[in-house]
């Protein structure tokens, strides 16, 4: 048997207030409009007028609540309290509807789950398309992808790490890695040849980053000459085409 939940949010609650004032306004403002049009032009038809405003409404779907009157040649725009006190009875409110009997899961519990879910999606996006960038996958064989998306998922813990470590800064954990990027090493060239790589202090908001993520750079990095190669070569791999 399938459990219903209705649940509000105030935050969202509130939102749609505000929107709701800021359609409600747009309208005003264009219905002042009309009526300049029409006290400046005496062969102005009202009834247009009025029909290009509640099409407007429509749109905006707030005609539930507002509608409209002639005084004259003027137009007056009307709030009925009952309707919008009626329609803002649901502002933020939404269902949760689950099989899981109400023994087995309160409606806290059920959503709190409800919640994960959003993370999750998060979590994902964050993995495909944000800062990792997980696809498009410009790998053919089968190691090379495996290894691309376990380098991914071990980047996203990273990114977690970092979200905990620097939760009381602002800013996102893209911003704090594009102002590590700019922590560069300085090449020490000994008769034509790099010796030593030196690494800066960086800048007082670099270091801030660094000690919230527990990270201690070193005073140098030994060069060694050793080049890394991300290209593999795919023609012995590939099947051979048929002539």
């Amino acid at each position: 048997m399938a459990t219903v939940d209705l649940l509000s949010n105030p935050r969202r609650a509130q939102e749609i207030e505000l929107t709701r004032q800021s359609k409600q306004a747009a309208l005003e403002k264009l219905l002042n409009q009309r009526n300049d049009y029409l006290e400046t032009h005496p062969r102005a038809r009202v009834d247009t007028a009025q029909k290009t405003v509640q099409a407007r409404a429509l749109k905006l779907k707030i005609s539930g609540w507002l509608s409209f009157k002639t005084a004259g040649r003027k137009l007056v725009l009307e709030v009925d309290p009952d309707a919008l006190a009626e329609e803002r009875k649901l502002d933020g409110c939404y269902v949760i509807k689950t099989d899981l009997p109400v023994p087995r899961a309160s409606t806290q519990v059920v959503h709190d789950r409800y919640k994960d879910l959003t993370r999750v999606e998060a979590n994902f996006r964050t993995c495909k398309t944000v800062e990792l960038e997980l696809r498009p996958v410009h790998v053919r064989l089968e190691a090379s992808t495996r290894g691309h998306v376990f380098v991914v998922m071990l980047a996203y813990r990273l990114i977690q790490e970092l979200q905990q470590d620097w939760a009381g800064e602002d800013l996102t954990v893209e911003e704090g890695l594009k102002q590590l990027s700019g922590l560069c090493v300085t090449e020490v060239v000994v008769n034509g040849k790099i010796k030593d790589q030196l690494v800066p202090e960086g800048r007082p908001q670099v270091k801030k980053l660094l000690e919230l993520a527990q990270v201690d750079l070193p005073k140098k990095l030994r060069y060694r000459g050793t080049v890394v190669s991300t290209k593999k070569k795919l023609t012995q791999s590939r099947p051979k085409r048929l002539k």
